[in-house]
């Protein structure tokens, strides 16, 4: 979850190091930075000063009603007639923006490429504010220097800041080019109650947020965890479970993942589900024959093209499975507006583009995540109602991808993703923004996202923000490729003036920044 900062900095208090007794006074605590209701904010990727109108939605979420069977089948809706409105750029800072010790990282650099990107454009640019480093040194011991400073020196330039509250470990997934671990402090308290994490069936301890599973439990120090504010929503700090991960090679593209249900917090919680409509013996634990995180489908018994993934169990565990996601955003998101409120805040969250095997009926790789999207269910059409209820931006990311450029095997469908998304958002009356996947640099990946922009046949992006500002994007002609894309967004997404074709090959998928590595940057600016 994100927000955008306008012009004041007032909603830092650096030597704010207050002890609170309550859990009531974490009511003034938004992820690590009080808010002051004189400062003007702005959502991550929200920049249009009209709202939609109470009767707009309405009659949108009517709309959505009456085609709920076609939506069900991940069908579109008729083109329809939009006014093509500018699409303000954001830019990605580098991951190490405040260092270990919290000081900005180069600042003479920074300074310069912002410099840049303002000539060039750009509405603002993004940056994590990492727990791991914000209140590193113990429970409600903040250092916020770095941030400020970079907040003085974007304001200075008149361009926004998304500030990201990125309550995850920094490392181990595609893009992670350093490692910011949770607190040291957290990390303690882990180590002495293990099932404070995600949990796969094997036993598999991940380390990189904490587990819904105690999201009302008062585990941290006598804190839950939504008193802490984990608005960054789960791993990468999108809305889901931990089901591939990259570190150590546990996972690899285009493997379906594994459920993550294994802590005793989640057990319990699926015994009790089992218990309540008289089928215990389903609450023994997640499926049996689910497979392995790097499996296909078809070699497992749950998601082959008739398995158990369809049958009564099967649909009884998804059900509850991703429920217990959407309860978790709920939690966040119900937390976060009551701390906003009156602050002229608008929040946004970020949901996970899993786009392998989507072509196939049981959607697995998304199912382990936790969304229960199949053949026959649509799973974003929940999510992008839940983001409405709330006035949530919904951030979904792989804009930039194209069908033609994922290998065959993994029966990949990002165009055919995003496409569902942008109609479920569309239907439930919810604000679309998007980002890219991985590093993209060529004119066939801006042309996608151009195209992406549009609202012909369903919604359109409000905002997008570009992954990420590093040399390699200051680079002669993919500076040029840049500027000209930040143009033609600003038009509306209609002047595409770059070629169709892809000049940087065809094998483009998550997993190909690490095994190709000239997909990586060396040095960040």
């Amino acid at each position: 979850m994100a927000l955008t900062l306008r012009s004041s900095t007032s909603f830092i208090n650096l030597k704010d190091n207050r002890s609170f007794k309550t859990p009531d006074d974490f009511s003034s605590i938004v992820g690590l930075a009080q808010i002051k209701p004189s400062c003007q904010l702005r959502s991550k990727n929200s920049t249009q000063e009209a709202q939609i109108a109470r009767p707009e939605r309405a009659s949108l979420l009517s709309e959505g009603r009456k085609n709920e069977r076609r939506e069900k089948l991940h069908g579109l809706a008729a083109p329809q007639s939009h006014n093509n409105l500018r699409v303000p750029v954001f830019v990605m800072l580098p991951l190490d923006t405040i260092s270990i010790g919290g000081s900005l990282n180069k600042p003479r650099a920074m300074l310069a490429s912002l410099v840049a990107l303002k000539s060039a454009g750009v509405e603002g640019v993004m940056v994590d504010a990492w727990w791991g480093l914000v209140e590193k040194d113990g429970p409600l011991k903040y250092n916020w220097e770095g941030y400020a400073e970079l907040i003085k020196m974007v304001e200075k330039l008149g361009l926004k800041l998304q500030v990201v509250m990125s309550f995850h470990q920094c490392g181990g997934n595609v893009g992670d080019s350093c490692s910011i671990p949770l607190p040291p402090w957290v990390l303690e308290e882990i180590s002495k109650n293990p099932d404070l994490v995600y949990t796969d069936r094997s036993g598999r301890r991940n380390p990189e947020y904490i587990s819904l599973g105690c999201d009302s439990l008062p585990v941290l120090r006598g804190r839950t965890p939504i008193q802490e504010i984990q608005v960054g929503m789960g791993p990468c700090g999108e809305l889901r479970y931990p089901s591939y991960p990259e570190s150590n090679g546990t996972w690899r593209f285009p493997g379906i993942g594994e459920f993550q249900c294994y802590d005793k917090y989640m057990r319990a919680s699926l015994a009790a589900a089992a218990k309540a409509i008289g089928k215990d013996d389903w609450g023994r634990g997640g499926p049996h024959d689910a497979g392995q995180y790097n499996q296909f489908p078809e070699n497992t018994g749950f998601f082959e093209r008739d398995g158990t993934w369809n049958g009564e169990y099967g649909q009884f565990f998804l059900k509850w499975y991703s429920e217990k996601l959407l309860d978790h955003g709920e939690k966040i998101l119900t937390t976060a507006e009551r701390i906003f409120q009156g602050t002229g805040a608008k929040l946004s969250g970020k949901v996970a583009g899993i786009h392998w095997h989507y072509k196939t009926r049981s959607h697995a790789a998304e199912l382990t995540a936790g969304y229960y999207n199949t053949r026959h269910q649509d799973g974003y059409l929940p999510i992008a109602r839940m983001f409405s209820k709330h006035g949530v931006v919904l951030n979904f990311t792989c804009m930039e991808m194209r069908d033609g450029e994922q290998p065959g095997e993994a029966n990949c469908s990002p165009e055919g993703l995003v496409r569902q998304v942008k109609l479920a958002t569309k239907t439930a009356g919810a604000e679309l923004a998007g980002e890219n996947a991985l590093e993209r640099y060529d004119g066939g990946a801006f042309s996608q996202v151009l195209a992406t922009s549009r609202s012909e046949s369903a919604n359109g992006l409000s905002a997008f923000t570009y992954l990420r500002m590093n040399k390699r994007l200051f680079e002669a002609d993919n500076w040029r490729n840049f500027v000209e894309f930040v143009r033609s967004m600003s038009e509306g997404g209609q002047n595409t003036r770059f070629p169709d074709s892809d000049r940087i090959g065809t094998d483009l998928y998550v997993g190909f920044i690490k095994q190709n590595n000239v997909r990586k940057t060396a040095a960040l600016v």
